[in-house]
């Protein structure tokens, strides 16, 4: 038997949320020379070792599961093609699904086409968020730079803890005491539905994008200053506006979207962190959908604001969900917590910047590229949002038929009308 790691916890609630979504997070870099394969191979083989829970299968003995390191080939964890049709080789890369008992967690593949390389990756979310994802992609680019130039040996990921108790490392001891206390249930409740079809047995999965150009992008920010709104402030806005007419909403009825906070807010200093996930939701809730836009938009500003004005915002209901898996078997954990945990059916991920200085490898910055959350299971979606040059790339990864991805284009048709209408 290999070496075993801690299943934490927030691997095992990404491994619940099995019934709502594959739990892979995917990531698409296009750069504009041909990358050397030796040396990205070398660099992914010593990123691997550095985290040891991108190659290991997950245990559910339905007592105390726990991940199992496995050895591996270089050749089962990346993909090297020339492929004719470029769109639909990274199309059916991104879509594929990694089960949690593989030995595998991640996946990457290198496209060659037309002197140009398409990097992709996948992993599952059991073992980072996005924003270790963009943390470690950045680092991978930075360590193949220094490889590559300067013959340095590639093994500066940070190691360490992957438990949720980090998130109480900086708080004083009251603080702490206060946090840990924080049994409350803060799920979400509402009912409302992105209008989808019904599940069928040959739904596949699929990520439907749209780009917001750099010009508007900044227009999104001077308008939002204007307001007092952030960017995140201004998309969740047009995400409600557009979803009302999209699902028909009634113009008084009251509609909540969870909205991923990052938990590394609370923590001064990552250093010493393994990869791991340190991500929840807060609920942004608007009474009605508003009698124009602007009004829409002060309804998320105000709900924003309230959770920004908690110090503990995030915390409540990870002493509860602590406690669920201690007192009782995995199994029987499962089984109660999702009697008190609602899964949100309308979810936004703003995963931030993709900084193209960072991301340049040997001095080649890409030129575009994107990150996105999970392929959510009908009805429960999720739309993601990533930066890159100040373009916005918007995405939800759907298991769906073609009427669905028709009705994911139709959303973002609205999507980009109700920012026309923010920035008019």
């Amino acid at each position: 038997m290999g070496r075993k790691l801690n299943a934490e916890l927030w691997d095992k609630m990404h491994y619940l949320f099995r019934d709502f979504n594959d739990r892979m997070v995917h990531l698409e870099l296009h750069y504009d020379f041909e990358i050397d394969l030796e040396k990205f191979k070398t660099v992914l083989i010593c990123f691997l070792e550095k985290a040891p829970v991108l190659h290991s299968r997950f245990v559910d003995n339905h007592v105390s599961p726990y991940w199992e390191v496995m050895p591996y080939k270089i050749e089962d964890v990346l993909t090297v093609e020339h492929p004719d049709d470029i769109h639909k080789a990274i199309d059916g890369f991104l879509t594929q699904y990694i089960p949690p008992e593989s030995d595998l967690q991640m996946k990457a593949a290198l496209f060659y086409y037309e002197g140009k390389t398409a990097l992709c990756m996948v992993e599952n979310h059991m073992c980072m968020d996005g924003g270790d994802f963009k943390y470690f992609i950045k680092e991978f680019c930075k360590a193949y730079s220094d490889y590559d130039e300067k013959g340095i040996s590639p093994m500066s990921l940070r190691e360490g803890s992957r438990s949720y108790d980090s998130v109480y490392s900086d708080f004083s001891k009251t603080q702490e005491k206060m946090a840990r206390n924080l049994y409350r249930n803060v799920c979400a409740r509402d009912k409302h539905k992105f209008p989808l079809t019904e599940s069928r047995k040959e739904d596949k999965s699929f990520i439907a994008r749209r780009k917001i150009s750099e010009d508007t992008f900044l227009k999104i920010k001077q308008v939002g200053k204007m307001h007092g709104a952030t960017v995140n402030d201004m998309l969740v806005a047009a995400y409600f506006f557009a979803l009302y007419e999209l699902a028909g909403y009634g113009q008084d009825e009251s509609v909540t979207i969870s909205c991923a906070i990052d938990l590394r807010r609370h923590m001064k200093d990552d250093e010493g962190q393994g990869v791991t996930n340190h991500t929840a939701f807060m609920q942004c809730n608007i009474p009605k959908r508003g009698r124009d836009i602007f009004e829409t938009l002060q309804y998320v500003i105000n709900s924003s604001n309230r959770y920004k004005k908690d110090k503990f915002m995030g915390l409540y209901g990870l002493p509860l969900l602590k406690l669920g898996y201690r007192l009782l078997p995995h199994a029987a954990s499962e089984e109660i917590i999702k009697i008190g945990y609602s899964n949100p059916l309308l979810a936004m991920s703003n995963i931030g910047i993709l900084d193209h200085l960072a991301l340049a490898l040997s001095g080649n910055e890409p030129v575009d590229g994107f990150m996105t959350g999970a392929v959510k299971y009908k009805p429960y979606v999720l739309l993601s949002a990533t930066s890159m040059r100040n373009e916005i790339t918007m995405s939800m990864c759907v298991r769906g038929n073609d009427e669905d991805k028709r009705i994911v284009e139709r959303f973002f048709d609205l999507f980009e009308e109700s920012i026309k209408l923010l920035i008019s």
